[in-house]
């Protein structure tokens, strides 16, 4: 099982890549109001996490994910066999 610590590290590498340069990332900035994600911007991190962790996000997951910290804990808990969608 991998842990939410080491989600949340590739989800800042992603971050990194897409969010403006000049805006810190944390666990707990807003990924669209304080780093301004736009959809495609969000598909697109969906589809590396997706990827990177070998399963599958429902879209509906991101109606309750704001945050950086809150997309790791989703994902580690469709990662848990009872509750996930597993590819």
């Amino acid at each position: 099982m991998i842990s939410q610590e080491k989600i949340l590290e590739r989800l800042f590498v992603y971050l990194g890549r897409i969010a403006p340069a000049s805006t810190p990332i944390h666990p707990d900035v807003d990924l669209i109001q304080e780093l301004g994600l736009d959809s495609i911007k969000v598909m697109d991190l969906l589809m590396e996490l997706e990827d990177e962790f070998d399963l599958s996000i429902p879209l509906n997951v991101l109606t309750d994910v704001r945050t950086p910290a809150q997309l790791a804990e989703a994902v580690v808990t469709l990662m848990e066999p009872a509750n996930g969608t597993v590819r």
